[in-house]
């Protein structure tokens, strides 16, 4: 008999885990792995790629193809079934400009079809028009006299010779462990002092600008820095005063040269034979108003629906490429992660606590204006110089935003912009992307892109640590950025990770840790 109650016993014991355990159904959903799920076997990433470039790309801020691409979006967002989704005006930004026409030819001393692109805001020119190349060798107001009524009528060639190189190395390159150890093992940023100077006066660069205008040349001609293999680097042009987007601005014709066909022509002006190009440029303005858009929508959240998680990029481009990896990767990233949350909530059952927000700013290309101009409006007044005035009560709403703008490579990592506080909550949340090539953390800064909008005035703004691959080399503001350089599992690894930081970051109890701000007014006291 007591054998055989031990033996049931021991028999109840080993039940008892198995009535311990909740019904499948009530139990809490692996957030994470729907989201991964989305995001690495389910992507949309690269359709919507597509769609931003090939179809609708270029992206210059002001260009009917940015209105397209705009008006894309939203009906997309609002397919995905996101919520407010709206334009958000900012501006005036000035007049719109779009390419219609270009060709440029050397017809003497020999024919050949020049590789070669206008600058943003350069005018047309009166059907095709033909003149000789000069080469302004000038460095000081005594030797621009020379060329004094010597140039209307010419293409003038501003640049020196750049003595290229044949690359030695590949143009891609991932981030190596060392760099990364370095990365993370860096201080803290110095910080910014407010920024009170005034600009420095006339120099040189105006000067020699006065003169071109004076002259009226057909066209002014420069290759970048750097560049080659036919990649050329273009962006606007300048005005003989203000903005060449400003209505009513005078602006010559601009056109950047591949360097290997600027060389050849500054070779053969050199040994003294006479250079004849030929050029067709036939451009539209356009945006009356003056007025730009960027691209808002929600998640709505439940219980602290009041406070706000944001995430975006730029969706502005230039205009020689199609914009793909500045920034249509991240603009593509961005609206895979609204989709992905928006399948994770309807598959989970479970919703944010936290309100999400994407916001898509355009006019990045030309000072990070969209984004600029939304936290004035909403969040927090600023200087000309972007100096902090004084808050906004949304300001203390938002809880973090996360930005992608460094091209189509894997995250490594974030940026924490001396934020040390977030530190080991990134860190944990990090942990499980260590097989995907996520793990560095570094207190440095970066600069250049959206985050640091949201960053002067507060507001914990981050950027993520990606591969930079061709982006400097070959695909940042060039002829060559297009939807062909895109790395599909990079940019399914990006979505992901990034999900996961807005889904994380609206569960918290508690809002994100913010570092200590100071306006400039309490500075100067």
């Amino acid at each position: 008999m007591r054998k055989i109650n031990l033996l049931l016993i021991v028999q109840l014991c080993l039940l008892l885990p198995l009535f311990a355990q909740e019904p499948v159904a009530t139990q809490q959903p692996d957030i994470h792995a729907i989201i991964k799920a989305q995001g690495l076997e389910k992507s949309q990433v690269m359709d919507i790629a597509g769609w931003l470039t090939d179809v609708y790309g270029p992206r210059l801020t002001g260009s009917p193809t940015l209105d397209k691409a705009t008006g894309w979006a939203v009906h997309q967002l609002n397919d995905w079934g996101l919520q407010n989704v709206h334009l958000d005006e900012w501006g005036p930004f000035g007049r719109g400009w779009e390419l219609k026409h270009f060709d440029m030819n050397c017809e003497a001393p020999m024919y050949f079809p020049i590789i070669a692109y206008p600058k943003a805001w350069s005018p047309s020119t009166n059907g095709t028009v033909k003149g000789e190349v000069v080469y302004l060798n000038a460095a000081t107001e005594e030797e621009l006299a020379q060329y004094k009524g010597k140039l209307k009528g010419k293409f003038v060639m501003i640049d020196t010779l750049r003595v290229l190189e044949e690359w030695e190395k590949p143009l891609a390159i991932r981030l190596t462990a060392e760099e990364l150890l370095d990365m993370a093992n860096a201080g803290a940023p110095t910080p910014r002092p407010f920024r009170n100077f005034n600009r420095s006066g006339r120099n040189f660069y105006r000067v020699l600008r006065d003169f071109l205008y004076e002259e009226r040349p057909l066209a002014t001609i420069d290759r970048s820095f750097k560049g080659d293999l036919g990649t050329v680097f273009v962006s606007g042009a300048s005005a003989k005063e203000g903005n060449s987007r400003d209505v009513g601005a005078e602006v010559l014709p601009q056109v950047t040269m591949s360097v290997e066909h600027y060389n050849r022509i500054f070779r053969l002006l050199a040994k003294g034979i006479p250079v004849t190009l030929s050029m067709n440029l036939q451009t539209e303005l356009s945006n009356k108003d003056g007025m730009e858009h960027n691209i808002i929508a929600e998640i709505p959240g439940t219980d602290l629906k009041d406070e706000v998680v944001m995430f975006g990029g730029h969706f502005d481009s230039w205009h020689t490429g199609t914009g793909a990896t500045d920034n249509g990767a991240g603009s593509a990233v961005m609206m895979e992660v609204a989709r992905i949350l928006e399948e994770t909530i309807k598959e989970s059952g479970v919703q944010p606590r936290r309100t999400l927000r994407i916001g898509l700013w355009t006019g990045e290309e030309q000072g990070l204006l969209g984004s600029k101009s939304y936290v004035r409006n909403h969040l927090a007044d600023t200087d000309s110089l972007g100096n902090l005035q004084d808050v906004k009560p949304e300001q203390a709403r938002i809880s973090a935003y996360y930005n992608l703008d460094n091209g189509t490579g894997k995250i490594r990592g974030v940026y924490l912009q001396g934020n040390d506080k977030v530190a080991p909550i990134f860190r944990e949340w990090l942990d499980e992307f260590k097989e995907m090539g996520a793990s560095t953390l570094t207190l440095q800064n970066t600069g250049g892109t959206d985050h640091l909008s949201f960053h002067a005035v507060g507001i914990p703004g981050f950027q993520f640590i990606q591969d930079g691959l061709s982006y400097w080399s070959r695909t940042h503001h060039s002829n060559m950025d297009n939807y062909d350089h895109l790395v599909p599992a990079d940019l399914k690894q990006a979505a992901t990770i990034i999900a996961t930081f807005v889904w994380e970051t609206a569960q918290r109890d508690e809002m994100m840790p913010r570092r200590e701000m100071e306006t400039s007014e309490a500075a100067g006291k």
